[in-house]
């Protein structure tokens, strides 16, 4: 999977998409026209044969009313879809909301339940993407969905026939194939497609409304004759509404279709498991309610759902999903075209264990084992942007290798607040007392105890553990009210600045946090905004190299790993002089991250493998210099999945 020229084609993709929208705007402006005129034509001179005056013209008309008319179709349109793109605007848990989803906590210990949050926290961590919250829908059909505008607020939701009928390496490959959305940039566009379809039907909704209120005094009115003009606009602005609806789908069919094709072939290459999401498949057939949904709103997001949620008109041309049996026989092609009898619930004895469904990797030796470190810019940059079924097995043994005390804080909310804070105490003992009088006068009460009772495992925690730690962490922690969470981001930035020396290491991982909370407690961002290129962001470049350079000079020339990584970047213009200051600026490297995540994708590449040049200038990285390469990457948008496993202490 090509991250980044998935993600560059999901932008055109958006280009084409406001393309179809217009086109569509544009029929329905030329179709309101031709209705009002000829709602004019029948009503010049009531006498007229037939109802139309055909001695009438529609140059009667003045000019200002077909500009009017036309203004005001693409008004009603335009707001419609603004007020449905508000509505979207919280992202991820508002479409799950909105389709009756149940978040499942993070502690779950049902077996199903639980089951389901660990395939996404392995997922999650393999790929270097947040950790989603999960959301089960009441549905007694296979399927699921991802939602959001980008990594930060995405959710994963599935039915709870998902969970009682699927294995765990047929769950697996539907959450791959929902993950691979996420990456893609699909779950964005799906975002906006909502908001303009709504835009294109609200036409119809004005016609229905008035057909409604003209019906009311339909006898009265019919009398003396008034009632037809109002009938037959209500009745042509519905026809004109449902026309929307067929191109809306046809939209919807458009951009959709081929994507799912792409996403099951990412869970192919992900797990290295055809037979997952194979196996999924199949089942959809076997089962009687199939992937079906009901509701309004789940056929308004019928393109972000992992199988067809309803049969639909025309179904060849306007399913958002190809046809069931081209799916199976894409990533299946020995298929013998029977479908499984589904006959209630997956057993647990049916079910294959966690520890049956893992790698070759894990099953050698799991988290105690070591793994090779990358020695070359090649190897590192293989292992870092390919999301496999190896990334997959290390994720597993990252989670495993924790220790159970501190695997179980970061799944509770309470004690996910009180984890985080223990990860940015001080080793100093003045600066650690300082930091714990701060807690006792400002934290949750317990906060402090918790903290203690954990501290004894915290401080054996090797850097990849304390990232595998805080991305555990963020689903508990969205679960905050609004007021627990601002009191928890006070206390940690307080934390940090109490010993007045802020390591480069703890700085990421807090931003790196901060970024994953945020859209959830104050509102998910599009993420789109204009492209910048590395000729024009070299300052910024050169801001973040100079500081990964004076962080990886152990016992090596800080200037020679600058050098290194300013050469990757492939500009044609002089090296600029190295930021040489001894502390780094860190005011001035987050403006600079904030203006490098609107790098071109196709141009990311260069950024990362500049920044990796820079850590591997002396030969292989160490661990932490590989886990400040998977902050920084996740920083910029760009996740990074793990590229070291360690022995566990």
């Amino acid at each position: 999977m090509d991250f980044f020229g998935a993600q560059d084609n999901a932008r055109r993709k958006t280009w084409q998409l406001a393309a179809l929208f217009g086109a569509a705007v544009v029929s329905l402006v030329v179709l309101t026209n031709l209705l009002v005129g000829a709602v004019y034509l029948w009503t010049a001179r009531p006498g007229a044969i037939g109802g139309i005056d055909f001695s009438a013209s529609l140059g009667d008309l003045p000019a200002s009313t077909w500009v009017m008319i036309s203004l005001g179709v693409v008004v009603v349109v335009g707001l419609a879809s603004g007020y449905k793109y508000l509505r979207v605007r919280g992202g991820g848990r508002t479409v799950a909301e909105s389709l009756g989803g149940r978040l499942i906590p993070p502690s779950a210990t049902d077996y199903r339940e639980r089951r389901l949050l660990n395939v996404v926290e392995e997922m999650a961590i393999a790929s270097g993407t947040p950790v989603p919250p999960v959301y089960v829908v009441d549905e007694p059909s296979i399927n699921a969905f991802a939602a959001g505008f980008g990594p930060d607020d995405a959710v994963i939701g599935v039915n709870q026939g998902t969970l009682d009928h699927l294995s765990r390496d047929e769950l697996q490959g539907v959450i791959a194939h929902e993950f691979s959305h996420i990456l893609n940039g699909d779950s964005r566009l799906n975002l906006r497609l909502i908001a303009i379809l709504h835009g294109i039907l609200f036409l119809g909704l004005i016609g229905r409304a008035l057909l409604r209120g003209m019906g009311r005094g339909s006898t009265r009115r019919s009398r003396g004759g008034g009632g037809a003009p109002g009938l037959a606009l209500g009745l042509g602005l519905l026809v004109i509404g449902y026309t929307g609806i067929f191109f809306g789908n046809m939209i919807k069919a458009a951009v959709s279709r081929q994507r799912e094709y792409l996403a099951d072939a990412a869970s192919v290459q992900f797990t290295r498991n055809p037979g997952g999401i194979a196996g999924a498949l199949k089942k959809i057939g076997g089962l009687g309610a199939g992937s079906s949904m009901s509701g309004a709103a789940a056929a308004e997001a019928s393109h972000m759902f992992f199988g067809q949620p309803a049969r639909v008109f025309l179904n060849s041309l306007l399913a958002t999903h190809p046809p069931l049996e081209q799916r199976i026989r894409a990533v299946d092609p020995s298929w013998d075209g029977r479908y499984p009898a589904i006959a209630g619930l997956l057993s647990v004895e049916e079910d294959v264990p966690p520890e049956a469904a893992a790698s070759s990797f894990a099953a050698s030796g799991g988290a105690d084992a070591d793994v090779d470190i990358p020695t070359s810019l090649g190897e590192f940059f293989a292992l870092a942007t390919q999301a496999d079924e190896e990334s997959l097995a290390r994720a597993r043994a990252h989670i495993d290798g924790l220790p159970a005390a501190l695997r179980d804080a970061a799944r509770d909310p309470f004690e996910a607040r009180a984890l985080i804070h223990a990860l940015v105490l001080d080793q100093d003992p003045a600066s650690r007392r300082r930091q714990l009088e701060h807690l006792d006068r400002n934290a949750d009460e317990g906060i402090r105890t918790t903290l203690e009772l954990l501290m004894p495992d915290v401080e054996q925690c090797a850097p990849q553990q304390r990232l595998t730690l805080i991305e555990l962490s963020v689903p508990a922690l969205k679960t905050l009210s609004p007021e627990q969470y601002q009191t928890f981001i006070d206390n940690l930035i307080t934390l940090i600045k109490i010993d007045r020396r802020i390591d480069l290491l703890e700085w990421v991982l807090h931003r790196l946090l901060v970024k994953e909370l945020r859209p959830h407690f104050e509102g998910a961002r599009d993420g789109e905004g204009r492209r910048g290129s590395l000729p024009r962001l070299a300052d910024e470049a050169a801001e973040l190299l100079s500081t990964l350079a004076r962080e990886s000079a152990d016992g090596r020339s800080a200037e020679a790993a600058f050098a290194a990584g300013w050469e990757a970047l492939g500009l044609d213009r002089e090296r600029p002089p190295m930021i040489s200051e001894e502390d780094p600026n860190f005011s001035r490297l987050n403006q600079a991250l904030r203006r490098l995540r609107l790098l071109k994708p196709l141009q990311m590449p260069m950024l990362l493998k500049a920044c990796a040049n820079v850590a591997l200038a002396d030969g292989a990285p160490s661990e932490r210099q590989s886990v400040l390469l998977q902050g920084i990457a996740a920083t910029l948008d760009c996740p990074l999945p793990p590229t070291v496993a360690h022995r566990t202490p």
